[in-house]
Parts: C-alpha cells; sequence; structure tokens
C-alpha cells in the first residue's frame, strides 16, 4: 500500500503549466456553478408558509426567553443594589 502526500502529485507539471488555464479553470467554475443551481429545489407556496410559521414559532419562543432573562436579571440587580443593610 503506498500512500502519497496531500500536496504531491505523480505528473510533473512547471508553475507556468497551471497559468495557461486560467480561462478555462473560470469556465470550469461558471459550468459546475450552473451544475450546483440546477440541483436547487425551489419551495412550494405551503413549504414558504410552513417554514414562515415555524421562523416566527422561534422567534416567539427566543423572545419569550430573552424577555425572562432579562427580568430575573434586572429584578436580581435591584435586590442586590438596593437591599442593602443600613448601621
Amino acid at each position: 500500500m503506498t500512500e502519497i502526500a496531500a500536496g504531491s502529485s505523480n505528473n510533473s507539471q512547471s508553475p507556468k503549466g497551471d497559468r495557461r488555464g486560467v480561462f478555462a479553470a473560470i469556465a470550469l467554475f461558471l459550468r459546475q456553478v450552473v451544475s450546483e443551481l440546477k440541483k436547487v429545489v425551489i419551495p412550494t407556496k405551503r413549504d414558504w408558509f410552513s417554514y414562515t410559521l415555524m421562523v416566527l414559532g422561534f422567534v416567539a419562543v427566543v423572545m419569550v426567553i430573552v424577555s425572562a432573562l432579562d427580568f430575573l436579571f434586572g429584578q436580581a440587580s435591584i435586590f442586590v443594589f438596593t437591599n442593602q443593610l443600613e448601621q
């Protein structure tokens, strides 16, 4: 079993060999972008409605949690800073 390091390759190309394909690399990139965009599934109206309700529900839950924590920490700070023993 032979292992090849990640940076090494079997063929020996000069650094100038990579420069000749700049436009080919750009074209390959654009072809791959178009290929990936063809895989995208556009949600239906029902999916949009469902996702919107889920997001609004999640935001409401987070708002309740943050509000509760804000109230509790506010009450705790009032208790700590106003209930001093006077002597």
